[in-house]
């Protein structure tokens, strides 16, 4: 019998690749057994197939993308009119599964958005006379729904009244009452018209929130009862067929012996959210209410602590309810059907999605055409892996063809023994490999048994662990053959049909997560094992200082640089926090996908790199790919994480790697399958082969590296980095020369040598911080400290140096201003303004300032702009100051040289006219700035960048001579302080000489007549003697060279006797 099951699903899985594209426009009817129809209908865009086996919209939904196609979405109204032509001609009446394409698939979602507060009543044990009374009238009802979510007290064991309604003329009108049995078991019963029904519907007294709903209709004289969602217990017949009396009295917590008094049977626990309809809900409603999900119903009574007056002992409290309706969100509202037979527009309406109905499946007319040429391939030449999968199937039983209709894997076992076979085929043809249509058809095998395994009806609880570890194993094992580096090319031939290997992914994630109860229910830790994929579930209770371990793709134990994702401790303490006791993780591994992706197929992604250094080429995926599923007592709740990755992009000596973190969303492009999203993920840190990122959800993860050309060989790149530190080192001691030599010599002070020390002050912070940035790189702080120096300094280098054009504007257009108030202006702009540029930086970029790899800016985000901006804005003004003056001097230049005569003048006005523009380029160009012009343009060659190197980390040599070696005041003022040290040495001599004529010293000879021009042994005497100015010419022969003094006569009194005395300066 084993063999006859196994066939007919091998002949299934061969079936629903074999459906041929109609050659004509119309529609085509083919018969199958078990009076099976499916029709196909080609449009202008899509084919579509309708599948007559009735099955439920989950099961429906899962066939169709077992088909590698989709449920029919009606988004166009060309689709709308194609769809009810097409049900027209098939004269099929009754209404067909579609999609709603506005509804997005159910995912997790974060623990912030599940819980929501509700006024709670609490009714304490300590005493029995607590209870509260609903102020409102009820009319007479022939159809009743109660809901309510209640809190059992653990320690109490008798019977309780969870509410009850009384009418005037019958107390037990309708009322709901439970017990604890002895194995601590809750039990509920329904009162109606006063006949007791047994207690039956049951539920743990764990002490957690319960939500119940009981409903009762007098037309079909039916009742139930529900616990969280589920119908627990149901029955029909009470004593008298009348609606519920009007004009009752609704308590909660108390059985009413009496008409509104004489209380029994007390509740004690808390109680909430208590709802009242005037008719039967469905079941997708009661569900829809357990998990916080409104109906369209209106209610009698709506919670409200306004409307109901309590007993003094009954506590008002507020309470967190976990509310995931957002998870199950389609079967809460229920599904989407339309009604094609009719000559009105399309007729939508909503219907329990377990209802049995006939369902439409779409592809696009390429995929159909690719699918056809594969299945006749199939057919013609079966691959090695097909015969030897249909003879383990065992081929002479094959007209059986048990499950060839759309129902198609009805249980695991099922699943499991395809899986088997499918094993021991691989095994036993591992020489020949697989072929596009065996990968075709194992992708739809792992598909199917996704889809079985996430059916709510099919239960694994009835497997043994071993068998459902057994099937996950082979599961995986199938999977990892699918996407094994060798099949790289045959992913390439299949990609018209198959989105791509993330189609293999999410079935690996659902099946895994939908068996992870099973698989963990003996053991807490399960790993399974394949050379391309390792699949690692971690099951834990949380309690105090809970962590659970990082999980790690396949490597060395001694190798540092895994492939890793965690889930920080604090998200789990979240999850204890919001009353959760349980959390499952499950992580997996996929280490060769990289290669299945299409190289040619650029991944559409903005460049993060945009300071023209680089050209961008594209993006590709450069590592492994991680995911991880939080499960939060069973339920999926969305987690933060931290992951890092390796890269396994090919190096290359032209090519440089940016990484990117980031995630495949299944919901972007559906069609296609889903793209790559960045969306809640950021860059924590890159290193040399690895990256490290954060994301804010749980999903599939991988690190993609966009590819930049470079433009400089590593030769080059290491001469421009011991150029720009050499060039650094000689512009810092340029800088400090320039500095020490305006305040030494006492250069005149101006508003122009004032500006000159700030520019160079800045400018040398700015270079001994660039040079040291290396060093701060190692830490964290340290690096964003000098980081912010450094957009300081700079920042107020190009702002003193846009004062010096301004300056500069100023003596070549006249401005009416002081000297005290310019300067004022001009210390506001030079260091007033950085300040604040760089504070406001600081406060916007927050998190995002720092690059992560180098002490500068961050050039992925917009930061980088609070630098780019404002030196652009600089440059632009110094420009336009420099070509002022350049004009200025040129006037200026034509002038001198028309006042010369004619023939002088056309000698030297090209001499003039050229120095004239040449002489305040060389001069301005340090101060203005304008050197950095060119590093716009070092992309486009590696001499640029030499250049641009050059021009501006010597810009302090550069600055030292044009402003001290070459500058006249700076040379005047040395003069000035030689000339005054002479003076200085002269007066200070220490040995005098008398020039009074005596017989040791030989006669000095003078005149009064002037010394003539032709003897340079004459000068002239400057002070006033008398009437007349007398010069007195000295030959003191003593010397053993000749010196040359000149001084004023002065008559001693009453002689003419003059007393000289000279002064030898010591150590001549």
């Amino acid at each position: 019998m084993a063999g006859i099951m196994l066939t007919g699903l091998v002949l299934f899985l061969l079936e629903v690749i074999c459906d041929g594209e109609p050659t004509h426009a119309g529609t085509e009817t083919m018969e199958q057994p078990h009076e099976q129809v499916k029709l196909i209908h080609p449009t202008s865009q899509w084919v579509l197939k309708l599948f007559n086996d009735s099955l439920p919209f989950s099961r429906a939904e899962s066939f169709c993308r077992g088909q590698f196609s989709s449920l029919m979405t009606l988004e166009r109204s060309e689709d709308k009119k194609e769809t009810v032509e097409f049900l027209q001609q098939t004269g099929l009446r009754s209404p067909v599964w579609v999609k709603d394409h506005s509804r997005a698939e159910s995912k997790p979602v974060a623990l912030s958005k599940q819980y929501l507060e509700f006024s709670v009543l609490r009714f304490p044990k300590e005493s029995h006379e607590g209870f509260a009374r609903v102020r409102v009238s009820f009319p007479a009802m022939s159809s009743v729904s109660v809901s309510v979510r209640v809190q059992w007290d653990t320690e109490w064991t008798d019977v309780s009244t969870v509410f009850s309604y009384a009418a005037p003329v019958l107390t037990n009108e309708f009322q709901l009452r439970g017990r604890v049995d002895t194995q601590g078991r809750i039990h509920l019963a329904l009162i109606i018209h006063g006949k007791h029904f047994p207690y039956k519907a049951s539920f743990a007294n764990d002490g957690a929130w319960h939500h119940i709903c009981v409903t009762w209709s007098r037309m079909s004289n039916h009742w139930a009862i529900y616990v969280d969602g589920d119908r627990k217990d149901t029955g029909s017949g009470t004593d008298m067929d009348r609606d519920i009396h009007g004009d009752g009295i609704l308590i909660l917590g108390q059985d009413q012996d009496s008409f509104g008094g004489n209380f029994t049977e007390p509740f004690f626990g808390n109680i909430t959210d208590l709802n009242v309809w005037n008719v039967s809900l469905e079941t997708r409603h009661v569900r829809a209410l357990n998990l916080c999900s409104a109906t369209i119903q209106e209610k009698l009574f709506s919670w409200n602590l306004s409307l109901i007056d309590s007993h003094h002992v009954v506590k008002e409290v507020k309470a967190p309810l976990f509310c995931p309706a957002v998870l199950q969100q389609m079967e809460l509202q229920g599904c989407r059907t339309l009604q094609g037979w009719s000559d009105q527009l399309p007729s939508f309406s909503w219907t329990d999605c377990s209802d049995l109905l006939p369902f439409i499946c779409r592809s696009s007319r390429e995929r159909h055409h690719r699918m056809e040429q594969i299945s006749k391939s199939q057919s013609s030449q079966p691959s090695a892996f097909m015969n030897q999968l249909m003879k383990l199937s065992n081929k002479s039983q094959s007209e059986l063809m048990l499950v060839q209709q759309p129902s198609g894997l009805d249980s695991l076992a099922q699943a499991a023994a395809l899986l088997n076979a499918s094993i021991q085929a691989l095994e036993d043809t591992q020489q020949d490999g697989l072929q596009p249509a065996d990968m075709v058809t194992l992708i739809q095998l792992l598909t199917l048994t996704a889809d079985v395994s996430s059916e709510p009806s099919v239960s694994a609880e009835n497997s043994s662990c071993d068998n459902i570890q057994e099937l996950s194993q082979h599961f995986i094992s199938v999977a990892d053959s699918i996407i094994s580096e060798d099949n790289a090319d045959k992913w390439q031939a299949i990609k018209e049909v198959v989105n791509g290997p993330m189609d293999v992914v999410k079935s690996v994630d659902r099946m895994v997560t939908r068996l992870s109860p099973s698989l963990t229910a003996e053991t807490d830790h399960v790993t399974i094992h394949a050379p391309n994929i390792k699949v690692e579930l971690q099951q834990q209770r949380l309690g105090e200082g809970s962590r659970v371990e990082s999980f790690c793709g396949p490597g060395p134990e001694t190798l540092s640089l895994l492939d890793c994702i965690s889930v920080p401790r604090q998200k789990l303490q979240d999850l204890q926090n919001n009353g959760f006791y349980k959390i499952t993780l499950v992580n997996t591994w996929y280490g060769s996908l990289r290669p299945l992706f299409n190289p040619e197929e650029n991944i559409t992604m903005e460049p993060t790199v945009t300071d023209g250094a680089q050209r961008y080429l594209g993006t590709v995926l450069g590592s492994a790919v991680i995911s991880s599923t939080v499960l939060g007592d069973d339920q999926p709740v969305s987690m933060a994480v931290h992951f890092q990755l390796q890269h396994k992009a090919q190096n290359s000596i032209d090519a440089v790697y940016d990484p990117v973190c980031a995630f495949w969303d299944f919901d972007l492009t559906p069609e296609a399958g889903g793209w790559w999203n960045t969306r809640g993920c950021e860059l924590v840190s890159k290193h040399y082969g690895y990256t490290v990122c954060y994301c804010n959800h749980t999903t599939n993860f991988a690190v993609l590296l966009q590819v930049y050309e470079t433009q400089r060989s590593p030769e080059n790149e290491k001469a421009l980095q011991v150029l720009t530190f050499i060039g650094c080192g000689v512009s810092l001691c340029g800088l400090l020369f320039t500095f020490i030599l305006f305040i030494a010599v006492g250069v005149p002070k101006s508003d122009r040598t004032t500006v000159h020390k700030n520019l160079i002050a800045a400018l040398g912070l700015a270079e001994l911080l660039l040079m040291c940035s290396d060093w701060a790189a190692e830490n964290q702080a340290a690096c964003f400290m000098v980081t912010a120096l450094l957009h300081l300094f700079f920042m107020a280098s190009f702002c003193w140096m846009l004062v010096e054009g301004l300056l500069l504007w100023s003596k070549v257009v006249s401005v009416n201003i002081s000297e005290d108030r310019r300067m004022k202006l001009y210390y506001v702009i030079g260091w007033g303004l950085p300040v604040l540029i760089v504070g406001l930086t600081l406060v916007i970029s927050r998190g995002k300032y720092k690059s992560h790899d180098h002490c500068w800016l961050s050039v992925q985000t917009d930061t980088i702009w609070a630098f780019v901006g404002p030196v652009i804005f600089v440059l632009t003004v110094n420009a336009v100051v420099l070509c002022r003056v350049v004009m200025v001097t040129v006037s200026s230049a034509h002038r001198r040289a028309k006042m010369l005569s004619p023939s002088f003048a056309s000698k030297m006005q090209t001499f003039d006219l050229t120095w004239a523009v040449t002489r305040p380029i060389l001069i301005l160009l340090p101060v203005l700035g304008l050197t950095w012009m060119c590093g716009v343009l070092v992309h486009l060659s590696v001499v640029v960048s030499y250049i641009f190197i050059i021009l501006n980390s010597f810009q302090g040599l550069y600055i030292f001579l044009v402003y001290a070696v070459y500058n006249s005041e700076v040379r005047n003022a040395i003069k000035r302080i030689k000339e005054k040290r002479k003076a200085l040495s002269f007066t200070n001599c220490s040995h005098p000489t008398s020039f009074l004529p005596s017989q040791r010293v030989p006669t000095t000879s003078w005149s009064r007549s002037p010394p003539t021009s032709s003897s340079p042994e004459t000068s002239e005497t400057s002070g006033p003697l008398s009437s007349t100015s007398t010069s007195l010419v000295i030959k003191n022969e003593s010397f053993k060279k000749e010196s040359f003094v000149s001084f004023s006569l002065r008559h001693a009194s009453g002689n003419q006797v003059v007393q000289l005395t000279g002064f030898k300066p010591s150590g001549c």
